[in-house]
């Protein structure tokens, strides 16, 4: 395909908590687009504090897509998320429209950019009911010892992604294999949001306990009363695993509080770290939006 005529898109990317989609509204207000969201929690629905996603008031103002489209009892996984989004963007396109990706799960985003190819390997019912009895702790260590690389940049807590991981090394016997790129179907500009570690914890922490105000354990506790066990709860990560925690009596108020601030520090540097080996993103200083909004005019124009 001609470089030139593929259709161009911005992606908007960043660690939690650094204000990605407050720069994507203003981004799509300014330049007629509509903002696909990149985050695997996000699409699912009831889980509104928890994830982060914009209210009604700001989706009135900029379309947004793929937010409340799965139920949280249903695996929602990043083939789907590369079929849909791409599926969206020419709608977008097709409407004279420009698509604005914006969203921290890294892994998706590289997904759809590059038209990456995944891993053909089906659930075995059988190994991941084994895999279940053990431990997050244990599952690590057994894809530490079996496949180095991909331990570095999981999270190590995530029971699901330990055992998808492992699933698939059983399967084809051989480390789970790098992402391959057939080629991106778009033309890209990549910006992302960058804060000094000092400010971008604080707003971390600022956040979070605006989200304990409110009402996120209560949240949790709803999706809990209507049928969503605490492993799955577990599988969403660090909000959900903590507060489930909590909510079974494992631990307090304060040290689920500490615990999950801690965490989500440690989940922005895993985050950093994989935004960190894309050389073309153009990493934008928050206070000063209006260079974003030159590039990106640049780039439109080009």
């Amino acid at each position: 395909m001609d470089v030139k005529k593929r259709p161009k898109i911005v992606v908007i990317l960043g660690p939690t908590a650094s204000g990605k989609s407050d720069l994507a509204i203003k981004m799509a207000r300014h330049f007629n687009g509509e903002i696909i969201s990149a985050d695997s929690r996000q699409v699912y629905r009831g889980m509104n504090i928890g994830t982060g996603k914009v209210t009604k008031k700001e989706q009135k103002l900029v379309k947004h897509h793929l937010i409340d489209i799965a139920s949280p009892k249903k695996e929602f996984n990043v083939s789907d998320f590369q079929k849909l989004s791409g599926k969206t963007i020419s709608e977008i396109i097709s409407r004279g429209k420009l698509p604005i990706v914006c969203g921290g799960t890294g892994f998706w985003i590289d997904a759809l950019a590059y038209n990456t190819s995944l891993p053909n390997v089906p659930p075995n019912k059988k190994l991941r009911a084994k895999l279940e009895k053990q431990t997050a702790e244990q599952l690590f260590k057994q894809l530490a010892r079996l496949d180095p690389q991909r331990s570095k940049n999981i999270d190590k807590h995530n029971k699901y992604r330990l055992t998808r991981a492992l699933e698939i090394i059983f399967a084809t016997g051989k480390p789970v294999p790098p992402v391959k790129s057939h080629g991106s179907a778009y033309e890209i500009i990549w910006l992302g949001i960058t804060w000094p570690k000092k400010i971008l914890t604080e707003r971390i922490k600022i956040r979070l306990d605006k989200r304990l105000r409110q009402g996120l354990v209560s949240e949790i506790k709803k999706l809990s009363a209507a049928g969503l066990s605490h492993k799955r709860l577990f599988s969403f990560g660090l909000e959900y695993r903590w507060i489930s925690e909590y909510l079974q009596g494992k631990t307090s108020r304060q040290e689920m509080a500490e615990g999950l601030y801690r965490d989500i520090i440690k989940f922005s540097k895993r985050q950093a770290t994989w935004f960190k080996r894309n050389k073309d993103i153009a990493w934008i200083n928050p206070k000063k939006q209006n260079q974003a909004f030159g590039l990106v005019k640049k780039f439109l124009h080009s």
